[in-house]
């Protein structure tokens, strides 16, 4: 019997790579793809391949250009002959006043978030179809459940990726197909590193936990709704130690 296979997209570093390792210790094969760091994606296939002896395919290229996705998606297919769990993690953050944003600033984190949601899920569906099963686990934030100032486009694009995931779910339901998202809450990643010490510290002091959340965690329950919850559909799933 074949190993199941999971497509990750932004898979260098933090949350994505975390969701990679996780996986290819339950046994997935892998694909995984980010915008242009080549060398963090064959260090990863390296460690995964090693220590868990699954297959492992890596693409560099931009998620939000429907032509690149395809070739990337149809590779990954011609290998593996099925993508079982798609996980949309690619994103991107802009801090600053809305009306210091550029168009193009705006098109771009449109679609490094969005539009790429739709590419992937757009060239995996339908085998996922064909098939009458699969797994689509979208990486989202509190912020578009909620939204936060001076990150007006950030929201936007997560607010876009959770209402896309509640609409696909009820298309994709009668083919057996469960579409959720993770609402990520503060996670300790990269893209948060840009705080100073006092701004952390205070941020911490809102968290009722008490702490950022880790991306092994997300990683965790992401294995859990690929794995399980054939009933759980549409969800925005809120993992923010309580702090929304």
């Amino acid at each position: 019997m074949s190993r199941k296979t999971v497509f990750i997209t932004g898979a260098s570093r933090g949350i994505g790579r975390a969701i990679a390792l996780r996986f290819a210790a339950a046994g997935y094969d892998l694909s995984i793809c980010c915008l242009n760091n080549k060398a963090m994606l064959d260090t990863l296939r390296s460690e995964v391949c090693s220590h868990y002896g699954v297959d492992c395919l890596t693409f560099t290229g931009d998620t939000g250009d429907y032509h690149v996705m395809k070739n990337i998606i149809d590779q990954t297919l011609a290998r593996y002959n099925k993508i079982d769990v798609l996980i949309n993690n690619s994103g991107i953050s802009y801090i600053g006043l809305l009306t210091d944003m550029s168009p193009e600033d705006w098109q771009h984190i449109v679609n490094t978030n969005l539009t790429s949601v739709f590419n992937c899920c757009r060239l995996a569906v339908p085998q996922m179809v064909q098939r009458q099963e699969g797994k689509i686990i979208n990486i989202s934030s509190v912020w578009g459940c909620c939204g936060a100032s001076c990150e007006v486009a950030y929201s936007a694009t997560k607010g876009g990726m959770n209402a896309f995931t509640q609409a696909l779910a009820r298309e994709l339901a009668p083919s057996n197909i469960q579409v959720n998202a993770i609402a990520c809450g503060a996670i300790d990643t990269e893209m948060n590193h840009f705080l100073s010490d006092d701004d952390r510290q205070s941020l911490t002091e809102e968290i009722p936990a008490g702490r950022f959340g880790l991306p092994d965690e997300v990683a965790e329950l992401a294995l859990d709704l690929a794995e399980k919850h054939s009933y759980m559909n549409g969800q925005i799933i809120r993992m923010d130690g309580g702090w929304t």
